[in-house]
């Protein structure tokens, strides 16, 4: 059985003791990631902003485990208001997966009003599958 392989990439880290992913085989989970700004490591304040991060971080992420944005299987989102962040996540998910016969799963739940974010996600990826 292939061995589990901690994941992680300069721009993210977590304060807790936990990989920003982590590999058993060609499968990748990340954990929970936010709209930090990969080169300052500053959260900004607007939806907008955090969204474009998010997905910088996710395209970092697998490209940290050897893939690509097309190795991804599943994104799930959690955003202040789903209604609202579903719209400013469609922009940026467009230009990461531009064809609508090959896009991995979505799914977008609620972020507690008072979470210091707008969005977060985690992914699920099939490296080189």
């Amino acid at each position: 059985m292939a061995k589990r392989k901690s994941i992680n990439w300069a721009g993210f880290k977590h304060e807790n003791p936990i990989p920003n992913a982590s590999m058993i085989g060609n499968l990748m989970m990340s954990s929970i990631m936010s709209g930090r700004d990969p080169d300052t490591g500053t959260m900004p304040p607007d939806l907008d902003a955090q969204v474009v991060n998010i997905f910088k971080q996710i395209k970092l992420a697998v490209e940290a485990a050897g893939g690509t944005p097309n190795d991804i299987l599943k994104v799930h989102f959690w955003m202040k208001d789903p209604a609202t962040g579903r719209k400013a996540l469609n922009g940026e998910w467009s230009k990461m997966f531009p064809d609508p016969e090959s896009r991995p799963a979505r799914h977008t739940s609620s972020l507690a009003a008072n979470a210091p974010n707008h969005v977060t996600c985690d992914f699920v990826a099939v490296i080189g599958g």
